[in-house]
C-alpha cells in the first residue's frame, strides 16, 4: 500500500486546490489586460528608454501567461477569454497617455503583480504552482526596479515626504495617541505618512485614467460609469492630500496634463471597464491595509467611509459589465443541491 502511495506521489500531481485554480485563472485575465495594455502604449511610445521597459512588461506577461496555459493544459481546465489585442486593442488610435504616464503605469502595474503574487505564494500547495507566483513575483520586483530607475533618471518619480529620523525609544503614554476628532490630534506617524500618500498616488494615476477612458469611451453608460471614477478618484485626492498638507507634507504630483485631447479609443469599452474595476479592487486592499496601519481614529473612519463608496462602484461595474455580457464567470464549486435535484429528477 505504502508502494502504491509512493508511486502516486511520484507519477502524478495531486488535484488542484481552489485557492490555485482562481490563482490561473485570475492571473490569466489580467496578464492578458497588462498585455492589451502594452501593445497599445508600444505603438505610440517615442522615448527609447520607457520602450524598453513597456517591452519587459509585455514580455513578462507573456512568459507568466505561458506558464499558465501549460498548467491548464496538463490539468484539462480550460482557460478564460480575458482579452485579446486583436479584439481589444485599435493600434491606429492617437496616443492617449504621455511617455511618462505609461512609466509610472508600468511602475503600478509591477506593483499590483508584486503584492498579487507575493499573497498567491502563501495559498498554493504544488510546487509547479508555487513555480508560478515566484516566478511572476521575481519578473514584477524586476520591471518595478527598472521602472523607477527610469523615473528617477528622469526627474518624474514622485519620491514620498523625508521626516527626521527617530534618535531614541519612545513609548505610547497617554490614549491621545489614538484621538483624532476632538481636541489636540498628534502628528502623522512614518506609516501613516506613507499609506496616505501611496493612496494620492494610486489615486492620481487612476484618476487620469479614468479622465482617458471617459474621453473615448463608445457606449454612453460606460463613459458615464469612467466619469463618476474620476470624480471618485479626485475626492479621495483632496482628502488624503489634505491630511499631508495639515503636517506641511507634499502630496505626490497629479498626472492629469499627461492625458491628451483625443476621443478616438485605443482600448474596447470592455477592457477599460473591467481594468477600472481591478483598479478598485487594488484600491479596497490597500484601503483596508491602510486602516489596519492607522491608530488615529479619524484617518481609520476616514478609510472605512471611503471604502464603502469605491465598494458601490465595483459592485456598479460588474452590474454594467453582467448587462453587457462582458463578465467572465469565475470557477465554482459544485452546486450540491442542483446536482442531487437533478439525480432525483433523473430518478
Amino acid at each position: 500500500m505504502k508502494q502504491e502511495v509512493r508511486a502516486l506521489a511520484e507519477n502524478q500531481s495531486p488535484d488542484l486546490t481552489a485557492s490555485e485554480i482562481g490563482i490561473l485563472w485570475g492571473y490569466y485575465i489580467k496578464n492578458s489586460l497588462i498585455i492589451c495594455m502594452t501593445t497599445a502604449f508600444l505603438e505610440k511610445v517615442e522615448d527609447p528608454d520607457i520602450h524598453e521597459v513597456l517591452l519587459t512588461a509585455k514580455k513578462h506577461s507573456q512568459d507568466n501567461s505561458a506558464l499558465i496555459e501549460e498548467v491548464c493544459q496538463r490539468e484539462q481546465m480550460v482557460m478564460p477569454k480575458g482579452f485579446i489585442p486583436s479584439e481589444d486593442v485599435n493600434p491606429s488610435a492617437p496616443r492617449l497617455f504621455s511617455d511618462a504616464f505609461m512609466l509610472d503605469y508600468a511602475r503600478h502595474i509591477a506593483i499590483a503583480v508584486i503584492t498579487s503574487a507575493g499573497a498567491g505564494i502563501s495559498v498554493v500547495t504544488r510546487s509547479d504552482m508555487t513555480n508560478i507566483c515566484q516566478t511572476t513575483l521575481q519578473r514584477a520586483t524586476e520591471l518595478h526596479e527598472a521602472a523607477k530607475e527610469r523615473l528617477l533618471t528622469k526627474g518624474i518619480y514622485s519620491r514620498p515626504p523625508a521626516i527626521p529620523v527617530p534618535k531614541e525609544v519612545d513609548f505610547v503614554d497617554k490614549q491621545t495617541f489614538l484621538r483624532g476628532f476632538l481636541g489636540e490630534r498628534r502628528a502623522l506617524t512614518a506609516v501613516e505618512i506613507t499609506h496616505l500618500f501611496e493612496n494620492v498616488e494610486t489615486n492620481t494615476l487612476g484618476k487620469a485614467l479614468m479622465m482617458g477612458f471617459a474621453q473615448v469611451a463608445k457606449d454612453p453608460k460606460v463613459k458615464k460609469y469612467f466619469v463618476r471614477g474620476k470624480e471618485i478618484a479626485h475626492k479621495h485626492i483632496e482628502v488624503f492630500g489634505s491630511l499631508l498638507k495639515e503636517e506641511d507634507l507634499p502630496p505626490p504630483m497629479g498626472w492629469e496634463t499627461n492625458v491628451t485631447d483625443t476621443t478616438v479609443s485605443p482600448f474596447s469599452d470592455k477592457l477599460m471597464t473591467f481594468h477600472t474595476t481591478a483598479l478598485i479592487d487594488i484600491g479596497i486592499g490597500n484601503y483596508g491595509l491602510s486602516t489596519a496601519g492607522s491608530p488615529r481614529r479619524d484617518i481609520g473612519l476616514t478609510y472605512a467611509r471611503l471604502m464603502g463608496e469605491i465598494a458601490l462602484m465595483a459592485e456598479d461595474g460588474a452590474n454594467l459589465m453582467i448587462d453587457k455580457s462582458w463578465l467572465e464567470q469565475p470557477p465554482p464549486a459544485p452546486d450540491r443541491d442542483a446536482l442531487a435535484s437533478e439525480k432525483g429528477d433523473r430518478g
